[in-house]
């Protein structure tokens, strides 16, 4: 068995088209949500595992200072964090939720979180047990900003 890393519609659909792939490693997150145009669903629909990284955008969801990322301005990403943080509390953690977004989609079979300390491990760890976002959530969400779009690689 095999599979890819690719961010790449036009990458992601030869593939399947030409191989036997069993998994796609994409880019996916709040600020990131270009898989959704269409590769979420094909990979679903073609029973391939989609494994996310960047779930927590470089840190920009969950600590660090805002700054422009793709084609999100510092006061986009500023209100996503911000939005994150708001349906964080005592059950699940800003971490956990930026996680449970990805996770919660569907199609993703994992996610890939960089980890430094034994406490970002124990989070990570602690999401599974941590409570899902609802549906009302990640309504909510999805639409605090606008979605980027693929310029390229379609």
């Amino acid at each position: 068995y095999y599979g890819i890393s690719s961010i790449r519609p036009n990458v992601i659909r030869e593939y399947i088209k030409r191989s036997s792939i069993v998994s796609v490693m994409t880019q996916y997150s709040l600020l990131d949500r270009r898989a959704e145009e269409e590769t979420l669903d094909l990979l679903y629909k073609n029973n391939v595992g989609i494994l996310v990284r960047g779930s927590v955008a470089q840190g920009l969801l969950i600590n660090k200072p805002p700054r422009v990322y793709l084609d999100h301005s510092d006061e986009e990403v500023a209100t996503m964090a911000k939005a994150v943080q708001q349906f964080s509390g005592n059950e699940r953690t800003q971490t956990q939720s930026a996680i449970k977004f990805v996770l919660q989609r569907k199609g993703v079979t994992s996610a890939v979180i960089g980890m430094r300390t034994i406490s970002q491990v124990q989070e990570a760890v602690n999401t599974i047990s941590a409570p899902d976002l609802t549906p009302e959530e990640i309504e909510r969400l999805i639409n605090i900003i606008k979605p980027i779009k693929y310029k390229d690689h379609r």
